[in-house]
C-alpha cells in the first residue's frame, strides 16, 4: 500500500469524513468513482446509468429494479459547489438525438442522483420509503496513474520514464525525446527555454503513445495530455532527465534542480489536491477498461495496459466498510473492473473477454481482496450499439453482429457513410487468455494468428474466423419512441449487473 498522505492530510480527511457521516444521518449517500483510461467509455457509462434509472430501463439483474422496489430516481443539485457538474443532458442529447458518442472526460465532474425505494426488509418498510443519494464522480484515469508519483522522488520518476521509453514497444515512438535528452546536460544552468523544449518533446512522445496504432496506457504525468487551466504553468513545464549523466545530488541553479523543483510542485499543487478532495472520499469504484483497443494494437499495448492497471490498484484505498470506521476514514469497499464495448463481440465471446480482463487485473484483485474489499470483473456495453445475427460463409454458420459503422469506417475496402447498417463476423477471442501474454514482442508488427489484427486492415481473409478479430466503431443505436413521443431507455449489456454490485446493498 503506497503512503499517499501526510499527517495533516489524514487529519483533514478525518474531519471531512466526520462531516459526511453527519450529513448521511438524514439521507445516506454513496460516492461512486467512475474512471478508466482514454476511450474506455466513462461518459457513456454514467449517462446510460442515469438514463436507465430515471426512465425505468430494463434492468433484470439489478435486484431492486427487478423486484419493483425503486419508486423513482431523479437528479438533484450536487453537494460540492466547487466541482463542475457532469453535463448529463448534453450527453443524452448526443446519444439519443444526434446518435454520436459524447465528448470524452477531460476533468473531474460530479452528479447527484437520488433514488427513492422500498426496503426489502419488512421491518424497514414500516418506517416508510427509503432514499439514497448516489454521488457519481467522473475523473480521467490518466490522473489516477499520477497518484503513485506521490511516493516517488524525481530521480525515481525519471528513471522509470526512461526505462519505459527504451522498451521495445516505445523506443521508436520516443526517438525524438531520447535524442533531445542525449544532448542535454542535467548540470547545465537552469533555462526556461530548455525546460519548455524538453517538456514539449516529452508531451509529444506521450501523445504518440496514446494514438490508436500504439494504444499504450502508461502515460504519467496525466495532466501533460489534459492540462486544462494549468496549460503553460511551471508545474507542467518539466520533463524527466537522464540522471545517469549526472550522478549524485543536483547543484542549485542547475537544470536538474529546476526540473526537481517543478516535479515537486506538480505533486503538491496538482496530484495531492485531486487525491484529497476527490479520490480519498470515494466509497465504491468502477474501472472501465477498453481491452479490445489494446488487443487491436498488439501484445505490447496489452502488456502496457496490464502494468497501468497494476499501478491503478496501488493507488486505491481498499478495505471492509463499517459504520464506525467510516466516521474517521473512507475506504473503497467494492471495486468493479469492466471490459467495455462488449457489443463489439458476439455474446459467445463475452466470457473470454472477462477472462482476459481478470488476467490483466489479477495482481490488483489479490491486493484489494486481502484488505477486505469485494472485487468483481465483467464484460459490459453501457450503450449497446449492435444487435446479434448469424452469417453464412463458405457453408459455415457464423455468429455475427449488426450495426451502423461511424462515418469513414472501412470494412473490406468499403467506406461507410454513417447511415448504412452492416452485418459482420468480428472474430473469436482465444479460449486461453494467457496465450495473448505469451506472444513475443516482435509479433506486434506482424499481427497474431487467432487474436487481434488492426481494425482497418483491408484483406479478404478478415472475414474468416481464423484471421482474427476486427473491431469497427459503430454509431449509437436509434431509439424507438412511444406513442407519446417519449424515447425508450438506452439498451445495454450487463449494466444492470454492474449496478447490482455497486449500489445494490444500499437499496436493501
Amino acid at each position: 500500500m503506497i503512503r499517499l498522505t501526510h499527517l495533516a492530510d489524514d487529519a483533514r480527511l478525518a474531519l471531512e469524513a466526520l462531516a459526511d457521516t453527519a450529513s448521511d444521518l438524514a439521507v445516506p449517500s454513496l460516492r461512486l468513482g467512475v474512471t478508466g483510461l482514454a476511450r474506455a467509455g466513462k461518459t457513456v457509462f454514467i449517462t446510460a446509468l442515469v438514463h436507465n434509472l430515471v426512465h425505468g430501463g430494463r434492468l433484470p439483474l439489478f435486484s431492486a429494479a427487478a423486484s419493483g422496489r425503486i419508486a423513482r430516481a431523479y437528479l438533484q443539485p450536487q453537494p460540492d459547489d466547487q466541482v463542475p457538474r457532469f453535463d448529463y443532458e448534453a450527453h443524452v442529447a448526443a446519444l439519443v438525438d444526434d446518435r454520436v458518442w459524447p465528448q470524452s472526460t477531460r476533468q473531474v465532474s460530479e452528479l447527484r442522483l437520488t433514488i427513492e425505494y422500498e426496503s426489502a426488509s419488512y421491518l424497514s418498510r414500516r418506517f416508510g420509503r427509503g432514499r439514497l443519494h448516489l454521488d457519481i464522480v467522473d475523473y480521467p484515469g490518466e490522473w489516477l496513474l499520477d497518484l503513485p508519483l506521490l511516493s516517488r522522488d524525481y530521480a525515481a520518476f525519471a528513471g522509470e520514464a526512461l526505462r519505459l521509453a527504451r522498451a521495445p514497444a516505445r523506443a521508436g515512438i520516443a526517438a525524438d525525446w531520447l535524442a533531445a535528452l542525449a544532448q542535454t546536460n542535467p548540470d547545465a544552468p537552469e533555462s526556461e527555454g530548455e525546460a519548455r523544449r524538453l517538456a514539449g518533446t516529452f508531451t509529444t512522445y506521450l501523445a504518440a503513445c496514446r494514438a490508436d496504432e500504439h494504444a499504450l496506457s502508461m502515460l504519467p504525468p496525466g495532466r501533460f495530455l489534459m492540462p486544462g487551466d494549468l496549460d503553460g504553468s511551471p508545474a507542467l513545464t518539466f520533463a524527466p532527465l537522464d540522471l545517469a549523466r549526472s550522478p549524485g545530488p543536483g547543484r542549485p541553479g542547475s537544470l536538474r534542480a529546476m526540473m526537481e523543483r517543478r516535479y515537486e510542485a506538480y505533486k503538491k499543487h496538482v496530484i495531492r489536491p485531486f487525491f484529497r478532495e476527490h479520490f480519498a472520499r470515494l466509497d465504491r469504484q468502477i474501472v472501465l477498461v477498453d481491452a479490445l483497443h489494446a488487443l487491436n494494437a498488439g501484445p505490447g499495448a496489452l502488456a502496457d495496459l496490464e502494468t497501468a492497471l497494476a499501478e491503478v490498484l496501488t493507488a486505491f484505498r481498499p478495505g471492509r466498510r463499517s459504520w464506525l470506521a467510516s466516521i474517521l476514514t473512507r475506504r473503497i469497499d467494492r471495486i468493479l473492473f469492466a471490459a467495455t464495448k462488449a457489443d463489439h463481440l458476439h455474446r459467445d465471446d463475452h466470457d473470454r473477454l472477462e477472462a482476459i480482463l481478470r488476467r490483466l487485473v489479477a495482481r490488483g484483485i489479490e491486493h484489494a481482496e486481502f484488505r477486505g474489499a469485494r472485487v468483481d470483473v465483467l464484460a459490459l456495453a453501457a450503450v449497446r450499439a449492435t444487435r446479434e445475427a448469424s452469417l453464412r460463409h463458405a457453408g459455415q454458420e457464423l455468429p455475427a453482429i449488426l450495426g451502423t459503422p461511424l462515418p469513414g469506417e472501412r470494412v473490406n475496402g468499403d467506406s461507410y457513410d454513417g447511415r448504412t447498417e452492416i452485418a459482420m463476423f468480428p472474430g473469436d477471442l482465444p479460449e486461453d487468455p494467457d496465450s495473448l501474454f505469451a506472444v513475443p514482442e516482435s509479433a506486434s508488427e506482424e499481427g497474431r494468428g487467432g487474436a487481434a489484427k488492426p481494425a482497418r486492415e483491408d484483406v479478404e481473409a478478415e472475414s474468416k474466423p481464423e484471421a482474427g478479430l476486427r473491431f469497427v466503431r459503430f454509431r449509437p443505436p436509434k431509439l424507438e419512441r412511444t406513442a407519446e413521443g417519449v424515447s425508450l431507455s438506452l439498451p445495454h449489456i450487463r449494466l444492470d449487473r454492474a449496478l447490482d454490485f455497486l449500489i445494490g446493498d444500499g437499496l436493501a
